[in-house]
Formats: structure tokens, sequence, C-alpha cells
């Protein structure tokens, strides 16, 4: 029963062991709980699915962000009212606009997000935490230049 016990134990130290490292797979939820593994540059992204999905998970609409409205622009978690709050709408800190459908180079959401603002307009966005990566920006400069559609 001893050397039963003897190696058992081990055994069952490794099985836990490596039941606990299977987090550290590449598409297991990453920031946010986004399986890492999903993310990819779309040509066509959606507004509601995508877009939205950024927002949600990089938490521009926690409250201490544009939850509460901060900077002068409100983010929620709803889709529809989002896009209206950004798409041919001025932001009132910068007099630019936001999103301007088929030119993301311009939009005051990509130029806070490259940290292309022009001084006297704020810091990168997201203030708080690092710069969106390749395949979240490149999704927002795609939605916006196939037009910024409510989709």
């Amino acid at each position: 029963m001893k050397i039963l016990h003897r190696v058992l134990h081990p055994v069952l130290i490794c099985v836990v062991l490596a039941a606990c490292s299977a987090g550290d797979s590449p598409t297991d939820p990453g920031e946010g709980g986004t399986p890492s593994g999903t993310r990819t540059i779309k040509a066509n992204p959606s507004f509601a699915d995508d877009i939205t999905e950024i927002f949600t998970r990089r938490g521009c609409a926690d409250s201490n962000c544009h939850g509460n409205g901060a900077g002068g622009l409100t983010i929620s978690t709803s889709a529809a009212a989002n896009h209206a709050r950004l798409v041919n709408v001025t932001s009132p800190m910068s007099g630019e606009v936001y999103v301007i459908p088929n030119d993301a180079q311009n939009s005051y959401l990509v130029k806070k997000l490259e940290n292309r603002q022009g001084s006297g307009n704020g810091t990168r966005m997201p203030v708080s935490g690092s710069a969106l990566d390749n395949v979240d920006l490149t999704n927002i400069k795609n939605w916006i230049n196939t037009g910024a559609p409510n989709n």
C-alpha cells in the first residue's frame, strides 16, 4: 500500500499542476475574456460584433473612462448608441469629427488611438492601458474605411 501511495501521489500532483497550467495556451481568454485565437484582422469588420467588442474588452465603457463621458464622449455597451455618438459627430474637445466614414486617417478616433491628436487634445487612448495592438487598430481602421456602417 505504501508503494502504491508513493507512486500515485506524484502522479496526482503532476495531473493537478498540468490542469492549472492549461490556462497559458494562446487560445485561452486573454485580456477581457476574448479568446486570442479568434482575434483576426477583418476586411469588413462589424461594428456591433467587432468594434464594440474592442471597446468593451479594452474598458472604454468603464466608469473610469468614457462610461462617464470623459473627454466629452460617452461609450456604452450599446452598439447602436456608440455608433450614433461616433460617426459624423464632432468632438466638443477638439472640434474634429470622431469617425469620418471612408477616412480613417483623418478620423479623430484613430488620431487618438495612434497618438496623433495634436497638442492640447489630451493623450493617446486608452490613457490607462497599453496602445491597441495591430489587430484591434487595423479592424477599427478597416471598419471606418469601409464606410463606418452600423452593422
